[in-house]
């Protein structure tokens, strides 16, 4: 977001104090909140509430990533927002395969614990959303943060409508449904990362 006053702005690196505090509160967030849904996620039989946990851990490892590179060579931070686009590859593609293996395998998820969980999880991610709010435009690096949480908040909302689906319509498949738009959320998210982190190492390279 920062920008000069004349002449090409400059992508924001993350290099602020306030940026640094942000990102430590938030991966704190990240980390509690994955083994909170994860458990719950068990219990619960809901494969949306296990794709939304495995994004909270996918996130408190990538910004604890952002955080390590901050102030590092711009090619570290463009190839950081690299591994991080690969990691959301891998979680999208998990994701899919699990929710298709549990659309075969039917367990009807339990609504009410899922409900719940799911309004915990989006509370914890509006407030990440507006800790990082300020910061939501920059490098790759920069960028990749926004976009997890991002991810994480619509995820939850979605989370949340699946399991009063689930609860009317006695049916798996709203579960189901949430999980594999989740995973395609963060293939579209990996997607722009990796376009955007390949960009800047093409600049840096000229």
């Amino acid at each position: 977001m920062a920008g000069s006053c004349c002449g090409e702005a400059k992508e924001f690196d993350g290099m602020s104090a306030g940026f640094k505090r942000a990102l430590i509160a938030v991966i704190i967030i990240n980390a509690a909140m994955f083994v909170v849904e994860m458990l719950a996620g068990a219990a619960a039989q809901s494969q949306a509430l296990k794709a939304d946990a495995l994004d909270f851990f996918a996130d408190a490892a990538t910004y604890g990533l952002s955080l390590w590179v901050i102030g590092k060579p711009p090619s570290w931070r463009a190839n950081a927002a690299l591994i991080k686009a690969g990691s959301l590859f891998v979680m999208g593609a998990a994701i899919l395969v699990l929710a298709l293996y549990r659309a075969v395998f039917v367990a009807q998820p339990v609504a009410e614990l899922m409900g719940g969980i799911a309004l915990l999880a989006l509370a914890a991610n509006v407030i990440s959303v507006l800790i990082l709010m300020r910061w939501r435009d920059g490098d790759a690096n920069v960028r990749s943060v926004w976009l997890c949480s991002r991810n994480d908040a619509i995820g939850n909302i979605a989370v949340f409508v699946s399991a009063g689906v689930v609860w009317l319509t006695h049916s798996h498949w709203p579960d189901i449904i949430v999980a594999l738009g989740m995973a395609g959320l963060f293939l579209s998210s990996a997607f722009q990362i990796l376009i955007q982190a390949r960009r800047e190492l093409r600049e840096k390279q000229a």
